[in-house]
């Protein structure tokens, strides 16, 4: 086992009450719904995650993915703050180069005014969608990802106090002190982040290979700043409890079939589960599903409880953020109510 995938504290501690627990919300819509029930269990999540004591819910920004309702991200989250009263709510993140800094700066220095000390501004450094749709998203401008430095530090500025001479000012927005999380899945941003020295989240929760080398990079270039004096790890982990082991996998076959089509360039609808995956995938497609839940916890509040303590024990992560899609909403709210529990039990 190579140094990047041990723990870098070997008396770090494994207990779940160290670590605070979040919610990745994509508003996930079944093949039997529509985008107005996807939303409104959004809101009954987050309604839900307040009740139980979650410390944030991030909703991620797609586009022209089919089965996904969540593309106005911070219209989503004026919905859901409206709903909810002490949650914090953020993106999961915004897409930055689909935006002009300027425009994120004011929807999400708006957001924090009406929502004071409630509101956070995840970035994400990839268009998050196909070539064309980029295209119409953009309209003609030209931004790279390789521009996602300039395009972060200049809402930095907007969220800081005016400077003199500050020819551009974001109203709302200006002096607001929005929190900001870079947002990645390889070691690009996690070095601009240990730079800026802003806290990191990194998206295992779908491409977990390079988790363990992201931390480590982050954590050891990292410079204190105005914003963080310390590291702050955030991961993503999808999970599912349930009663039982059995249940949770089968109720678990909803996402892999979402994430099968999704390889095969078919995006689909939530569908229900099924008995058993056999016959539906081919063995290279179930290595790679397999692959991109690589860090999945899904069974029984025993076996994720055992599985929680052995990834907070390897990445001595801040936080985890956890993403749920069951094709029941019901099931859905029971399994992070399930996961609470295995936290407040922990000891």
């Amino acid at each position: 086992m190579s140094t990047a995938d041990t723990a870098f504290n070997e008396n770090a501690s494994s207990n779940l009450k160290d670590v605070k627990f979040s919610i990745l919300e994509l508003a996930p819509i079944r093949d039997d719904g529509t985008a107005k029930d996807a939303l409104e269990n959004a809101k009954r999540l987050a309604q839900h995650a307040e009740k139980l004591g979650y410390h944030r819910l991030w909703v991620a920004e797609h586009h022209n993915m089919k089965g996904i309702a969540s593309s106005a991200t911070s219209v989503l989250l004026g919905y859901l703050a409206a709903n909810t009263s002490t949650l914090r709510l953020g993106s999961g993140g915004i897409m930055l180069p689909n935006h002009a800094p300027l425009v994120v700066a004011e929807q999400f220095g708006t957001l924090a005014t009406l929502y004071p000390d409630r509101i956070d501004l995840g970035l994400g450094r990839a268009p998050g969608t196909d070539q064309i749709t980029m295209r119409a998203l953009r309209r003609g401008r030209f931004e790279t990802e390789e521009q996602f430095p300039q395009d972060v530090s200049e809402i930095l500025t907007y969220f800081d106090d005016a400077k003199a001479g500050q020819q551009i000012i974001a109203v709302p927005g200006q002096g607001s002190k929005v929190p900001v999380y870079l947002l990645g899945s390889s070691l690009f941003s996690a070095q601009l982040a240990a730079r800026l020295g802003l806290p990191y989240a990194f998206a295992s929760h779908f491409a977990p290979r390079m988790m363990m080398q992201a931390i480590a990079l982050y954590r050891e270039n990292f410079q204190a700043s105005a914003y963080l004096d310390k590291p702050y790890v955030i991961i993503g982990v999808p999970s599912l409890v349930a009663e039982s082991d059995e249940e949770a996998k089968y109720l678990a076959t909803t996402n892999y079939q979402r994430i099968l089509a999704l390889f095969r360039g078919q995006p689909t609808n939530l569908v229900p589960p099924v008995a058993s995956m056999d016959g539906l995938w081919s063995e290279v497609e179930k290595r790679g599903v397999e692959g991109f839940f690589g860090v999945e916890q899904t069974g029984s509040k025993e076996t994720v409880k055992h599985g929680l303590e052995e990834l907070l024990q390897r990445t001595q992560a801040d936080e985890f953020i956890f993403t749920c899609d069951v094709y029941d909403p019901e099931k859905r709210l029971k399994s992070f109510e399930l996961l609470k529990q295995i936290q407040g039990e922990s000891q």
